[in-house]
Order: C-alpha cells, then sequence, then structure tokens
C-alpha cells in the first residue's frame, strides 16, 4: 500500500502545516533541563525554544522541527529507561549508548543530567549544524564529555563510524528511521546490530512514526517515499534483520496518539498515522 500526503516535506516555507505557531509556554522535564542542566534563567527558556526551533528549521526543515518535538526527551518515557540509566551508571567504563538521528541530542543531555556518565554517550548526526546548535541549545560545550560524529550510518566507508562498532550496549533510534523506506529501515537496521556488542541483552531502542496499517507514504519531491510501520510489521522486519544478521530479537511495541495526534495537532497527515514505540532486546 503507498499513498502520498498533499504537502511536500522538505520546503522552508513556514506557511506549510506543520511549522507552529511559536511557543508561550514550556513545561516539565525540559524546563528542568535548560534550567537546572544548561542554567538558562527562567524567565529565557521560551524564548530560547523558539529561536532554536527556526534555527533548526533553516538547517533541514522536518515536521519533528517545526513542531517541536525535540522537546519531547521521549527516551525516558520508555519503560527500560531505568534500567538502561542504571547500566551507564554502574559501568562507565564499558557501557555505552549510541543515538542515531542525535538532533541536538536533548536525549543524551537528560541522560547526564539524570547521573550517566557523559563520557559514555555518543551522538551520530547527517548535519553537523545540529550538533553545533545542540552545544549552544544546552551551554555544555566545555561539560558535556560524550561525543558526536557527522556522519550517515549508512555509510560503511566512514572510518569514524567503522571503529564504533561492536561497542554499544543501547542504540537510541529516535524519530528517525521512518525516513527511508523499507528497505532502507533493514538495511539501517542490519547497521545498528553491527554497533551493538554481540551478546544478549543489548538493545535498540526508540519512536518513529508509524500507522494502524502498515503503508508506504511518498512525502518529497521526487517521488522518495518513507514507510510507517504497524505493530505486526515492525516486528516481521526485525525478522528479516535477524535473518540477515544471524540474530534473535524479542521486539517490544505499542502505537499511541503521541506526536499531537491526541491533541489534532497533526491534521495534515494521514488520519491512520500514529506513534510507534519499540524497545527491541537481542536474545
Amino acid at each position: 500500500m503507498s499513498t502520498q500526503v498533499p504537502l511536500a516535506i522538505g520546503s522552508k516555507d513556514r506557511n506549510v502545516a506543520w511549522y507552529d505557531p511559536p511557543l508561550t509556554s514550556v513545561e516539565g522535564p525540559i524546563r528542568d533541563l535548560l534550567e537546572n542542566y544548561s542554567h538558562v534563567p527562567a524567565d529565557e527558556v521560551v524564548s530560547r525554544v523558539v529561536e532554536m526551533r527556526d534555527k533548526l528549521w533553516d538547517v533541514h526543515p522536518w515536521p519533528c522541527v517545526g513542531q517541536f518535538r525535540f522537546t519531547a526527551l521521549s527516551l525516558r518515557t520508555q519503560p527500560s529507561y531505568p534500567h538502561i540509566l542504571s547500566r551507564l551508571q554502574s559501568s562507565p567504563t564499558t557501557e555505552r549508548l549510541l543515538d542515531v538521528g542525535c538532533c541536538l541530542a536533548p536525549d543524551l543531555r537528560k541522560l547526564a543530567h539524570d547521573g550517566a556518565p557523559s563520557s559514555c554517550l555518543v551522538g551520530l548526526d547527517t548535519q553537523a549544524e545540529f550538533i553545533t546548535l545542540g552545544y549552544d541549545f544546552f551551554n555544555d560545550r566545555e561539560t558535556f564529555k560524550g561525543r558526536f560524529i557527522h556522519a550517515d550510518i549508512l555509510d560503511t566507508t566512514n572510518e569514524e563510524v567503522k571503529n564504533l562498532e561492536g561497542g554499544f550496549g543501547v542504540v537510541l533510534l529516535g524519530m528517525v528511521l521512518h525516513i527511508w523506506d523499507l528497505e532502507g529501515q533493514i538495511r539501517a537496521c542490519e547497521r545498528v546490530v553491527q554497533m551493538l556488542r554481540p551478546e544478549r541483552g543489548v538493545m535498540v531502542v526508540g519512536q518513529s512514526v508509524g500507522s494502524l496499517v502498515a503503508t508506504e507514504v511518498v512525502v518529497r519531491e521526487g517521488g522518495k517515499g518513507i514507510y510507517k510501520h504497524d505493530v505486526e510489521s515492525f516486528g516481521r522486519m526485525w525478522e528479516e534483520v535477524g535473518r540477515r544478521t544471524g540474530t534473535k530479537w524479542e521486539v517490544r511495541a505499542r502505537l499511541d496518539e503521541g506526536l499531537g495526534i491526541a491533541q489534532g495537532r497533526r491534521g495534515w497527515d494521514e488520519p491512520s498515522t500514529r506513534r510507534l514505540f519499540f524497545e527491541v532486546e537481542r536474545v
């Protein structure tokens, strides 16, 4: 099944439906992070978030940028978050986490704020500007000891990426998997398997744009499609990843009405769109 949304994603036109009006308030964990980790004055938090959204938009106008998704700190809502945090805290010399498509890397900063040694954290993004803006947003260029790499995980010729192979206990895929078609997602997950240590218990966690019915959607100029999974198709994909890599995985996934769906803020998208939350563990 393949469909096409009426507006192509990729335009920097601020009249598109996924460019939200400026926020008038910022609350919850992201405010705590900005005030108590980044030491941003309380009365400057809202303007800082709005200004950063517009800087990100000028780099790459993803819908998640236009709708302020970088403030969501979604990793902390995963059931495995306490376990992941504990692993990083208890084994700081051996345990590491890789954030693929990290953007500003807010989840890495949240881990550091919650007590994970930042030296255990690695972010990877194709947009070098996102990495630079992340340091600016969180005021931690001198204090964050993690590593950021400007690269594409699918680039098998990149030596920095190759040197990451086999070095992680957890890989985070936060709102990145759906940018590929189905075959692209399978290849990305194969690379993720290569990033993980070859042992039971390593994990892939994250979220993606999903659908009540698995479908490929054409959203960009040139007819390039993305794939939105339902729970069953996501499980089948990991069966294929396991077949190609000689591994076996337990898949825990669910659909919900995140991404602003419950609040009616995704009216430009297909009505069947949902958020896919997942945790995948090697067995």
